[in-house]
């Protein structure tokens, strides 16, 4: 008889463990996806309408883009959200990248010409090159006259799905996604591009 307590006991006892278990597993996969879904909005800045609190964030045309901390060549911190108010492209390139060098001086004549902030976004985890090497590269080589900023540990570059290089964004005033090219684009594409976006 004491043999079929103890048994049962021990069942009862592994049960609960079970069921902890279970909860504790339960509850954390319940908290990322509220995370999942927290991060897929944005709440409204007083500076936003009025009349749209939340903006859904994603990397599709029409959806708001998603926030990016950098630092730029000189060792200074860089935000997307810091260029609110003005038309930015963001576009991912490398060094080593033939289609990336094609385009630059396309970026730089646009730059020059359009009221547009273009955030160059070097992806150096992918790079070969000596921090020396990047530097020469876009302020001999090319004469780079827009911010250059370093993805080292390859985070925006994850974040934004980057599959080609180059890749490049549009985004608008507002900080909505118009516009994103897979490879080089033309200084004429650039431009038709940049008309249709305020």
């Amino acid at each position: 008889m004491r043999n079929i307590i103890t048994i049962l006991s021990v069942v009862v006892l592994l049960g609960m463990v079970g069921w902890a278990v279970f909860n504790y597993i339960d509850s954390k996969d319940t908290s990322s996806t509220q995370d999942d879904f927290d991060g897929a909005f944005i709440v409204a800045h007083p500076d936003d309408d009025a009349e749209n609190p939340q903006q859904s964030v994603g990397l599709e045309r029409g959806k708001a883009a998603p926030d990016f901390t950098l630092q730029n060549l000189e060792g200074e911190t860089v935000k997307l959200s810091d260029y609110r108010g003005e038309r930015v492209i963001v576009n991912f390139w490398a060094t080593w990248c033939p289609p990336c060098r094609e385009e630059i001086p396309d970026f730089i004549e646009v730059y020059e010409e359009e009221e547009v902030e273009i955030l160059a976004v070097n992806m150096t985890h992918t790079e070969t090159s000596s921090m020396e090497e990047i530097e020469k590269f876009v302020y001999e080589e090319f004469e780079m006259p827009f911010p250059v900023l370093l993805d080292e540990e390859n985070k925006i570059t994850t974040e934004y799905r980057i599959a080609a290089y180059p890749t490049t964004y549009m985004i608008d005033s507002e900080g909505i996604v118009r516009h994103m090219a897979m490879g080089p684009m033309t200084y004429d594409q650039m431009k038709k591009e940049l008309n249709g976006i305020k």
